[in-house]
């Protein structure tokens, strides 16, 4: 059987190691069968791959990527309560923050970035509901900020 792990490696990518929190909050909670994640920003290796507003300094194309790189994060926040992600039955929920430019409206556009990949990793458990919330700003200037509710077993 393959797993989410399996289908992350296929597409060349892994779980990343969490993302320590950067100010008074922990990176996920479990409570019952579901995991909450804080906002994941697009953090590699200690640094924002990106920064500013979607719209003037970010392109959208860029802030799809950040997106994809919040849910690995959130992935990562997951793990870390459950053990693996094949304890993940269902993506309940993707909130997605999205920095944008007074007339930047293609937020779920980039949000996409979000849920395209957790559409590949967990295939029909994937399928979620999902917000897309143009604002005006992020924490350290981030353009994209992802949160993802998963009901695990």
């Amino acid at each position: 059987m393959t797993t989410p792990e399996d289908r992350l490696d296929e597409l060349g990518l892994s779980v990343p190691t969490v993302v320590p929190p950067v100010a008074a909050y922990v990176p996920a909670v479990r409570t019952g069968n579901h995991v909450y994640t804080s906002g994941q920003l697009p953090m590699r290796d200690g640094q924002l791959i990106r920064t500013g507003k979607v719209g003037g300094e970010v392109s959208p194309e860029a802030a799809y990527e950040a997106a994809q790189q919040c849910a690995l994060n959130a992935f990562a926040a997951i793990a870390a309560e459950t053990g693996d992600l094949s304890r993940v039955v269902r993506v309940v929920k993707l909130t997605v923050f999205v920095a944008s430019s007074p007339d930047f409206t293609g937020q779920p556009q980039v949000a996409n970035g979000a849920s395209e990949l957790v559409g590949k990793v967990f295939d029909d458990a994937g399928k979620h509901a999902r917000s897309a919330v143009g604002v005006s700003a992020l924490p350290l200037d981030a353009p994209v900020e992802v949160e993802m509710v998963v009901e695990v077993s």
